[in-house]
């Protein structure tokens, strides 16, 4: 990972805002800060990106289509698979990343697909580890069996 400084002045003319859409377009970003300074003399904003080297497109990540769910997965599974949809958004909000740090949609629809959600079974998703289970897993499937209990 690399990192790089941008300060855009208030009275940039356009030069420097370029610059930044420039190389954000041509880099994988992986996160970007943004703080607004201000003194006496000037105010500016400055950015910090974050980013690995290649270019956005050349990682077939970037390239792979939308897959529906809706889809490839029957009903019932659709349904549990859109329930830890909203559960990992919840937990990806609390720990302040992007959904897809806590699980990727294929990992979820994979774990729509177990007969049974537990701990044990999630190490058999494949991307799924013991350290992510430790981190997510376990709340994941804490806030999927209390709904199921309550139903």
């Amino acid at each position: 990972m690399q990192i790089k400084l941008f300060n855009i002045p208030i009275t940039d003319n356009g030069i420097a805002l370029s610059e930044l859409n420039h190389f954000l377009a041509s880099h994988k970003v992986l996160e970007v800060e943004q703080h607004f300074y201000q003194n006496e003399k000037a105010c500016s904003w400055n950015f910090c990106v974050r980013y690995i080297n290649g270019l956005p497109n050349s990682d077939s990540s970037f390239n792979k289509a939308k897959t529906d769910y809706k889809a490839i997965l029957n009903e019932h599974e659709f349904s549990v698979f859109s329930t830890l949809r909203e559960y990992r958004k919840t937990i990806a909000s609390n720990d302040a990343v992007p959904a897809y740090a806590v699980f990727t949609d294929e990992e979820l629809a994979n774990i729509a697909r177990l007969p049974s959600i537990g701990a044990n079974e999630l190490i058999s998703i494949k991307g799924i580890g013991e350290k992510k289970v430790e981190k997510y897993g376990k709340l994941l499937v804490e806030m999927y069996c209390s709904k199921k209990d309550k139903q």
